[in-house]
């Protein structure tokens, strides 16, 4: 093994995939940003696809492009466009786009006529995230789309949404943006729009909200088998979810030190007792957050050592105890399953302030993906 290696188990992919078409009758779409959330954009899409997945979706056109050119021929949707973006590879290469403003319709449309090909177009709806989504020009929007749609000039695929609360289950936001949701289908219908797909579960949503199962479902942390969120909806192990990636990382020195010996930039952290450490080769450069503090760390020879002091660039060190059998060269779990008694990247999330979805998507190039087929 090189100094660190993220192993990316395809098996847990279909594992997660088969568990949310247990639960439902939608269309399954896998979500494959951002690099399938640092687990690699190819592999995985390929692996979600042999396993059953009905699209995929990505927030980059660059991404959709992407996966075209690797030979996917699946339905591929790409939501975040931009003025300016490659609107005639997208036409070209049969990529879905979603449009939320009559600027970005509007320059879909251009390219669409100098190629004399339609597209295939969803348009986002803002029912509460206040972020992407068309908000109060709405129905401007939907009289250019439906003038469009009656000229053969568009394919009006679908309407969609997106949940800002569907990790708290009882909340009433989330039956207040399901409403208005169908309120915009319905009135896009009177104007003769109407669209093959309407979708607005997420990975929570899926997990929780039968009602919200409309024609896709879109499939996006799950895949990777972690929980959309440990508090309220419990950990991957509760809800049937194999985490996909495991985090591996050599042990660059194994030194013993004396109480007292400071560690690490700033000498933020002092050594109670004399105790041996361990530096890790993988820094804040390879995604480990500079900002995690000692309720994260590595698992190695069989016990748990925490971070001791800062993260650097480069390495962190951890607490091995004076007792340690650990040495020069062994290699460390620095997140996994938690199977066998390592950390998990909910650990890793609460020791730094932040979620399980940044944890694995940070992790950087530097990284070598390394891919198997490990039975879970």
């Amino acid at each position: 093994m090189s100094r660190a290696v993220a192993e990316i188990n395809l098996s847990a992919i279909k594992s997660n995939l088969d568990l949310i078409k247990s639960k439902t009758k939608s269309q399954i779409l896998a979500v494959v940003k951002a690099n399938a959330y640092g687990h690699g954009l190819i592999p995985v899409a390929k692996a979600a696809v042999e396993s059953g997945a009905d699209w995929l979706g990505t927030a980059l056109l660059e991404e959709a492009i992407e996966l075209r050119k690797s030979g996917i021929s699946t339905p591929i949707i790409a939501w975040l466009t931009p003025l300016g973006e490659d609107f005639r590879s997208a036409l070209e290469m049969n990529i879905d786009l979603s449009i939320s403003s009559l600027e970005v319709l509007e320059e879909i449309v251009l390219a669409s006529n100098q190629m004399n090909k339609v597209p295939r177009l969803h348009i986002e709806i803002d029912t509460g995230m206040s972020r992407g989504g068309v908000r109060d020009d709405w129905e401007r929007l939907f009289i250019q789309v439906g003038e469009l749609v009656k000229s053969n000039k568009i394919n009006l695929v679908g309407i969609w949404t997106h949940f800002a609360r569907a990790d708290e289950p009882e909340e009433q936001m989330n039956s207040t943006q399901l409403s208005q949701l169908y309120d915009r289908v319905s009135a896009s219908e009177k104007i003769g729009i109407k669209p093959e797909f309407i979708h607005i579960a997420n990975s929570a949503a899926a997990l929780t909200n039968k009602q919200s199962h409309q024609s896709i479902v879109r499939w996006g942390i799950g895949l990777y088998g972690l929980s959309p969120d440990i508090n309220s909806l419990g950990s991957s192990k509760t809800l049937n979810l194999q985490p996909v990636m495991k985090l591996k990382a050599k042990l660059n020195l194994v030194k013993q030190v004396e109480a007292g010996a400071t560690v690490g930039y700033g000498a933020t952290a002092v050594t109670t007792k004399d105790t041996k450490l361990g530096v890790v080769a993988m820094g804040y450069a390879d995604g480990i957050p500079r900002n995690a503090n000692s309720n994260a760390g590595v698992f190695v020879a069989g016990k748990r050592a925490a971070i001791i002091g800062r993260v650097s660039m480069d390495q962190f060190v951890v607490d091995l105890g004076i007792d340690s059998l650990a040495k020069t060269g062994d290699e460390v779990i620095v997140f996994g399953d938690g199977s066998a008694g390592e950390y998990t990247t909910d650990e890793w999330a609460k020791a730094c302030g932040s979620i399980n979805y940044e944890i694995v998507t940070r992790i950087g190039p530097r990284v070598p993906r390394i891919y198997t087929y490990e039975r879970t």
